[in-house]
């Protein structure tokens, strides 16, 4: 046993050491020098001995090096590196399909690892505290317990499963530790704000500028994917996502928070920033031409007009939704109006017709599998691991169709009550809180977590990157945000006196 304190009393020693090294000091001591001359004199002869491949692979190690060492030390850091791969991934596969996903899952594994070595001497468990951890938890539990479901029609399905369920749920816990004040919130709020401005300018690029020669290849590699990116005679645009509904759904939510930032109590210039960005995606939304979107933008307005219930926001709605009316009914050659239309008109009634006579004739095999047939049972994993079941040609086109079929209706039951958990907590927060700016945030991202909910009807919303990513940041901002108010009211004060803008 004394040995065994010895060995852990080392280690501590040596990570204390290694921090104050490289991160406090921030290798300005001799190791940090000696650790940089190594990785110059290295990339060099990489670049001298195999020219560009070279230099990629040295900057690649060199990135998973920095990478994991935030991972262990700097959770807060790595989060942004986290929600940048997050888009990134589904861009960098157009380019050479490879397994970046497990990437992701290494960096959330090593963030989930250094939060676990700090509370072996911290034990400070205080950031979990909220009505959402239980439910989360819970669910987490539920997928990995799957694996000895029964009726399971492969346990290699759920092996390639579960990492999109319960390893991506570690952001939830990760995102809670981090974020452990309000300038850190306000700060990731921004930043994945800024992602979605971003990923619309890109998308903006690719219709007034053209696709990059990797997008076109991508694109011309499967003929179904192209015919359905293909349409009225034009390339809809997808952006660093990996089709279009889930880059203009991903749009359309960061599109009404710009709205609803609109409202708050924000200097000028920066109301104008957040309108041109909202103005960009609302553009870049239509351009994707998908349909879900724009019954999500109304939603949105809804939930945002039933949530204030302010006269004048009452008055603009009916106003704005009669002027919509006169848009949707007036006759147009325009093709990506035509599009918009088309959500509100009987025109799409054709593919809701048919996932409608889908969810039909699977209610019978929901009813008798209380537990599911295991995850990765339906879609794409069921056709390539169980081809013979009865659900390897079943389109889920559902996220909660696809809870129901693979995780049964005691695990659609399980997962409505973790959505209402958030729900219900995220409204609580936001009558309950006061100072203008928490509480704008509060509405913003709780009109965001409606239209998301809606979203996983028509569509397998939540588990698309990078949108999966930012929903379990969110329910950390939601979990956390309200322990800080006093540090926005403290923010204001410093701001009066050394007259700063937010």
């Amino acid at each position: 046993m004394q040995y065994l304190f010895q060995i852990k009393a080392l280690i501590d020693a040596l990570k204390d050491w290694l921090y104050l090294v490289l991160i406090t000091k921030k290798l300005n001591s001799f190791l940090g020098i000696l650790i940089l001359v190594v990785l110059c004199v290295l990339i060099g002869g990489f670049v001298a001995v195999l020219e560009l491949k070279g230099a990629v692979f040295a900057i690649a190690v060199v990135f998973a090096i920095t990478s994991v060492l935030f991972a262990l030390f700097n959770q807060y850091t790595c989060l942004y590196i986290v929600l940048t791969l997050g888009c990134l991934v589904p861009w960098l596969s157009k380019i050479r399909d490879m397994p970046y996903g497990i990437s992701l899952d290494a960096l959330l594994m090593t963030m989930s690892l250094g939060i676990l070595m700090k509370q072996s001497y911290k034990r400070d468990l205080s950031f979990l505290q909220s009505p959402i951890t239980v439910p989360i938890i819970l669910w987490i539990i539920y997928n990995l317990i799957q694996v000895l479901n029964p009726s399971a029609v492969s346990q290699l399905a759920w092996v390639y499963t579960v990492r999109s369920v319960a390893i991506l749920h570690l952001l939830y816990f990760i995102a809670c530790y981090a974020l452990n004040s309000y300038r850190r919130i306000v700060s990731v709020f921004k930043y994945m704000l800024g992602m979605a401005f971003v990923a619309a300018l890109y998308g903006l690029n690719q219709e007034y500028i053209g696709f990059s020669r990797y997008e076109m290849i991508w694109l011309h590699s499967d003929m179904e994917r192209f015919q359905l990116i293909f349409q009225w005679g034009r390339l809809r645009i997808f952006s660093f996502f990996a089709d279009p509904t889930n880059y203009g759904m991903y749009l359309a939510y960061y599109a009404i928070i710009c709205c609803i930032l609109l409202t708050g109590p924000f200097k000028t210039y920066q109301k104008v920033l957040v309108g041109f960005a909202g103005a960009c995606m609302f553009l870049a939304m239509g351009l994707a031409g998908s349909r879900t979107p724009f019954v999500l933008v109304p939603f949105g307005l809804i939930i945002y007009t039933l949530l204030t219930l302010n006269k004048r926001v009452i008055l603009t709605m009916i106003f704005t939704f009669m002027l919509g009316s006169v848009f949707i009914f007036k006759s147009t050659n325009n093709a990506i109006i035509f599009r918009i239309q088309s959500a509100f008109s009987s025109t799409s009634s054709d593919t809701m017709e048919v996932r409608l006579n889908n969810q039909k004739m699977i209610q019978p095999f929901i009813r008798a599998h209380p537990f599911g047939a295991g995850l990765g049972s339906a879609g794409q994993w069921g056709a390539r691991f169980a081809p013979n079941s009865i659900l390897a040609k079943f389109p889920p086109d559902s996220g909660y169709v696809r809870i129901a079929v693979e995780l049964g209706w005691l695990g659609l039951i399980l997962y409505l009550y973790l959505l209402f958990k958030v729900v219900n907590f995220s409204i609580h927060c936001y009558i309950r809180v006061k100072h203008p700016k928490v509480k704008i945030i509060y509405l913003c991202l709780t009109v965001m977590i409606f239209m998301l909910f809606l979203a996983s009807y028509p569509q397998e919303a939540i588990i698309q990157l990078p949108t999966s990513l930012c929903f379990y940041v969110t329910l950390a901002i939601i979990a956390r945000l309200k322990d800080f108010e006093h540090e926005a009211y403290i923010e204001d004060e410093k701001r009066k006196l050394l007259g700063n803008s937010f």
